[in-house]
């Protein structure tokens, strides 16, 4: 008896997702790298996508100006144990997307950055704390993230949580 086709997985659209949202928890460095990837890839395929930063995750979206923090630099080790600017660097080397490119391909591709209040102030941040000027950053609660990513909404898409 022959194998039955595969299923063709559906486009988005066309009952298929068609909206992604990604929670980023976690502030390992290749873990927030990945989910630029995803994001990036998934707004290059005209999906709508939302990248809600926090818990350790935030400190990506920090300026480097703010005391004692440095932005993606400051994220936790990679997987390797190397450290966030070792890592990227390698990637780099090796011709893969660096962080700053794919943060700036998801800005440039309409990604819909928020921080989470509430993870800004567990970090021990203080109110009004300097994010990325570069980065159009919305910061809201989870509340408000579930009311406005589309992955949230019921029927309205994945999410992931990283």
């Amino acid at each position: 008896m022959p194998n039955p086709a595969p299923n063709p997985v559906p486009a988005a659209g066309a009952g298929g997702t068609s909206a992604l949202s990604i929670v980023l928890f976690a502030g390992g460095f290749d873990r927030v790298h990945y989910a630029l990837v995803m994001a990036s890839a998934a707004a290059a395929t005209n999906r709508k996508v939302t990248l809600f930063f926090t818990g350790r995750a935030l400190r990506a979206l920090v300026h480097e100006t703010e005391p004692g923090v440095l932005g993606w630099h400051d994220l936790d080790p990679a997987d390797d144990g190397s450290t966030p600017v070792a890592r990227d660097r390698y990637f780099a080397t090796h011709g893969l997307a660096t962080f700053e490119e794919l943060l700036e391909a998801c800005v440039a591709m309409g990604v819909t950055v928020m921080a989470c209040e509430m993870g800004l102030r567990a970090l021990g941040l203080p109110p009004g704390v300097c994010l990325r000027a570069d980065v159009p950053v919305a910061t809201g609660g989870v509340v408000t993230f579930l009311n406005q990513a589309p992955g949230g909404a019921p029927g309205g898409g994945a999410m992931l949580f990283v």
